[in-house]
């Protein structure tokens, strides 16, 4: 049975604007959950009330949470099935912030995931293979008619002009955030125990990326217009 999500401890004042993020992918290794857990880091460091759920069968979210050995951000692992209930609890409890990490393909679970979330991130690396992958994503969050969705450029090398090229390409598959992630080695430091690239230097580069995909997408308007299919 799925974890109660409890963020009592941080705000009490009931509030109906939760927004609720979806970390999704067609391809693994993307960056969903290291995009996940920092967003959620970023948020809780705000000092908002943030719930983090981890429906891939992997579990690099829980892990990272077993790793931090925190009770916050607050972190659930459970199924697409038991969302709405999960949605419902944080809400009912004040979170400002939801922040799902899915399973590395786009599935029937991920379909319902979408259709719960505000916002859609969907990560992806300058690589061919990872624009090619995201030609599918693009085309089920269309059909799942999503409110918001846009791409996060993602491991970007810090030379060459290849995020230029795919964020060309992807720009006529759906909206690409302005803010790139830049493969900085404190991304992958931050996580080995539980930490987020703001806890590891905050003063970093990788920690101003953070703080700055997280104000973009807590300022996106909701109803984002896709380009056409």
């Amino acid at each position: 049975m799925a974890k109660r999500i409890d963020v009592s401890n941080r705000r009490r004042v009931y509030t109906s604007s939760v927004r609720t993020i979806a970390l999704v992918s067609q391809k693994g290794g993307s960056g969903k959950s290291s995009i996940a857990v920092h967003l959620a880091v970023a948020a809780y460091r705000k000092k908002k009330a943030v719930a983090l759920i981890d429906l891939d069968p992997q579990g690099s979210v829980a892990g990272w949470a077993k790793r931090r050995g925190q009770d916050e951000p607050a972190v659930a692992s459970a199924r697409a099935q038991d969302l709405p209930r999960l949605l419902d609890s944080a809400k009912e409890q004040g979170a400002d912030f939801v922040i799902i990490d899915t399973q590395g393909r786009v599935s029937v679970d991920v379909a319902r995931v979408v259709a719960l979330a505000d916002v859609v991130l969907v990560p992806c690396r300058v690589g061919v293979y990872d624009v090619e992958a995201s030609v599918q994503t693009a085309a089920e969050l269309k059909a799942a008619k999503v409110r918001s969705a846009a791409f996060v450029l993602n491991a970007v090398p810090p030379r060459g002009s290849r995020h230029q090229e795919a964020r060309e390409a992807l720009s006529t598959l759906l909206p690409v955030c302005p803010v790139m992630l830049h493969s900085y080695l404190a991304f992958g430091d931050a996580l080995n125990d539980g930490r987020s690239v703001e806890e590891l230097d905050p003063n970093g580069k990788a920690a101003a990326e953070i703080r700055a995909l997280f104000t973009w997408v807590s300022k996106l308007r909701i109803q984002l217009e896709l380009p056409d299919a």
